[in-house]
């Protein structure tokens, strides 16, 4: 689900009565302005240009009057000859084990023409994790950008977030925005990250009509939407100290409360839309608003969809935050709060935040990965999709890489025959060492032929029409399943292993050389 968001800067300028910039540190991490060639400052905030992030894609301006900077750019990715299932990521530096809070935003304004009114529908991805559907047609057809976010634990030096295009539309992805901010170890710490993700369905301070609630609001600058609801809305006397709270919600979110006149139950909708069937962890947080009540007189109990989340929760000036790491939700959401029967108060809530709990994709291993992006260095035109996970998720390979199934991801076959590869065979490719097939033929590689002996398993080698020069490792003869070793119409020197000459059930093609030994027959 994308959150709307305006875009003019008459819509920015929020007032901030109790905070100032300089009050609050902004959190650590990264804010990158897809498109854009030159950095920004909005808000006292340093924005980055894009291209140190990624190597594919093309910088467009939009003609929209009167954007925002971060939305008057694009990264649009063309695709080309229809390259559906192919993913293009933002490949960032980041601390091992530090939880982030991931935000990409979308404005399409037209950039595809004219010949595509409506917006791109594609994916998005963190890792080797499918992460969303990217669908901001709703959104745009009221003049609005639309952002997602999510809750993501880095599990190495680098974290890669990917727009992948997909098969439900054959316009060209795009991305407005990246953010990546340090959350602290106290936030969502619940949570297993080391074997899922968040993926936020909403976040709102009820009561609250005013502008999205974020920075320096929140520390963390997370944003909470305005929610009203057909209830009452009541201005707190008090606000609680939220440094001790759970999640560390803004104070602002608790200026305000939805309530009851009388002393009855309260019913919510909300999310304020239908859930698809999976597992969500849902936050309430809640404050006392008022200073004439006796301590412990108002108490409440809370039902999702009838089912008890909670009883006798007993809420004072210095607030509470009730919360369900894995709780079941399908379709439309009923919270029902009622007026325990020890409470002298009506039912009150201020906020509330829910996520989506996504199991991670898992990781190619770490010494393939290794490998690959060492033969990518010494290319000097990889594909453009050589980046982020090179298996996972498994509609989103890299161009000419299969991998193996299960659990223990492994590069199992490396297939650019014919894409006009220019540069050089790194060594590392021999630590590939569960490949069964290289096919590299019709390129324009040169250099060596580095030692594959490592690789046990290889059955197929295909290096034809190439420019690779030297000798023929004499470790080739020594590898047991190797059955195809094509060779031909390059300009290799020196003579023929002997150890490949009439082999047995090993195919060798040597022609087109300058070898000082006739090729076999």
């Amino acid at each position: 689900m994308p959150f709307p968001f305006l875009l003019f800067f008459s819509s920015m300028f929020l007032s901030f009565p109790s905070l100032s910039f300089s009050q609050q540190t902004p959190p650590k991490g990264y804010l990158i302005n897809c498109g854009a060639t030159r950095r920004s400052v909005i808000h006292g905030r340093v924005w980055l240009p894009d291209g140190n992030f990624i190597s594919a894609g093309t910088s467009k301006n939009l003609t929209v009057p009167g954007l925002v900077p971060t939305l008057s750019t694009v990264r649009s990715f063309p695709l080309e000859n229809k390259n559906l299932r192919r993913k293009f990521c933002y490949v960032v530096r980041v601390y091992r084990g530090a939880r982030y809070l991931i935000r990409t935003t979308y404005y399409y304004g037209g950039v595809n023409g004219l010949d595509f009114d409506s917006p791109p529908v594609f994916d998005q991805i963190v890792d080797g994790t499918f992460w969303s559907v990217v669908n901001t047609t709703e959104d745009y057809g009221k003049g609005l950008s639309s952002y997602y976010e999510g809750v993501f634990e880095a599990k190495g030096n680098t974290m890669s977030v990917c727009v992948a295009s997909n098969t439900y539309t054959v316009s060209d992805p795009f991305i407005s925005s990246l953010e990546m901010l340090i959350l602290g170890d106290s936030i969502y710490n619940t949570t297993k990250f080391d074997s899922h993700a968040l993926h936020l369905v909403a976040r709102h301070s009820f009561g609250h009509n005013g502008s999205i609630i974020m920075y320096p609001d929140d520390q963390f600058d997370r944003y909470w939407q305005p929610y009203e609801e057909n209830v009452s809305v009541t201005a707190s006397k008090k606000i609680p100290a939220v440094s001790g709270f759970w999640n560390i919600p803004p104070s602002k979110v608790f200026e305000t409360a939805l309530s009851t006149a009388q002393l009855e139950s309260m019913e919510l909708r909300w999310p304020p839309f239908s859930l698809p069937n999976s597992t969500y962890y849902i936050a309430l947080y809640f404050a006392d608003n008022s200073d004439s009540m006796s301590s412990n007189s108002r108490v409440i109990d809370m039902h999702i969809n009838d089912v008890r989340y909670y009883s006798n929760l007993v809420l004072s000036s210095e607030g509470a935050a009730v919360f369900a790491t894995r709780w079941p939700l399908g379709g439309l959401t009923k919270i029902t709060l009622s007026p325990a029967a020890n409470s002298n108060g009506s039912p009150l809530i201020n906020a509330g935040e829910i996520f989506d709990v996504l199991r991670l994709g898992g990781r190619t291993h770490t010494r393939d990965v290794i490998a690959l992006e060492e033969l990518k260095n010494s290319l000097r035109n990889p594909p453009l999709d050589w980046n982020g996970d090179p298996c996972l998720p498994r509609d989103y390979t890299w161009t000419g890489v299969k991998c193996s199934e299960g659990e223990r991801t492994r590069v199992i076959s490396l297939n650019l025959t014919g894409m006009g590869l220019l540069g050089s065979l790194s060594p590392s490719i021999a630590n590939l060492t569960a490949l069964n097939g290289i096919w590299l033929g019709n390129n324009s590689l040169s250099g060596v032929i580095p030692d594959l002996s490592s690789l046990k398993l290889l059955e197929i080698l295909h290096l034809q029409d190439n420019q690779l020069t030297g000798e023929i490792p004499s470790s080739l003869g020594e590898m047991k399943s190797l059955r195809e070793l094509f060779l031909q119409n390059n300009s290799l020197t020196g003579r023929i292993p002997s150890s490949l000459i009439g082999r047995p059930g090993l195919e060798v093609r040597t022609s087109g050389n300058q070898f000082l030994s006739p090729p076999p027959s």
